[in-house]
């Protein structure tokens, strides 16, 4: 007999709007419509969810919008950041030529090297002609950037330039007719 029996009822929490609702439905399940009453819910809660999908769907789409228009503006701050980038790029290499040529050296290269000159004096060597690559060397910078100096300077400007560079405060004067450096003593 204690089989038989139903379980009693258990106790939820509705909504105070939802109350008159919830009567109504346990009336219809204590009239024995339970499976009608199932199927009408379960008809709204196909409803209710193909709804919530398509709102879901709708803020989805909103929120896709939104992060096209951030990948946009990124990309447009990434160019100003390139743009930007050229620029520095550009002004240092001016500094760099600029600090290569000697001109922010502030005179103190010269009074070095000619104070170091008169503490160890050391017989004069020689010196005749180099390539390209030697006098690059020498003078500390790369071969290429010895012929971008020698292109862009003026015959004076190359001699000044290679004479603070030079170790022994030579300049140096090309020959196109045999592509060696010559020094010139002042």
């Amino acid at each position: 007999m204690t089989a038989n029996k139903t379980p009693p009822s258990e106790m939820i929490r509705v909504p105070t709007v939802l109350i008159p609702v919830v009567r109504h439905l346990a009336k219809i399940h204590r009239d024995g419509h339970t499976t009608a009453l199932l199927q009408g819910l379960q008809e709204l809660i196909t409803r209710f969810d193909s709804t919530v999908e398509l709102e879901a769907t709708s803020e989805l789409q909103q929120v896709d919008e939104k992060l096209g228009q951030l990948e946009t503006h990124l990309s447009q701050q990434d160019q100003l950041v390139d743009t930007k980038l050229e620029v520095l790029s550009k002004q240092l290499e001016k500094i760099e030529r600029a600090i290569a040529s000697g001109k922010y050296n502030g005179g103190n290269s010269r009074s070095r090297r000619s104070s170091y000159s008169y503490q160890y004096q050391q017989p004069p060597v020689e010196i005749q002609s180099f390539a390209n690559e030697n006098l690059a060397q020498r003078l500390g910078v790369t071969a290429q950037s010895l012929i971008s100096e020698r292109e862009s300077k003026s015959e004076k400007e190359f001699l000044s330039w290679s004479r603070n560079r030079d170790p022994s405060g030579l300049g140096w004067k090309f020959q196109s007719q045999d592509g060696l450096y010559y020094p010139v003593r002042q």
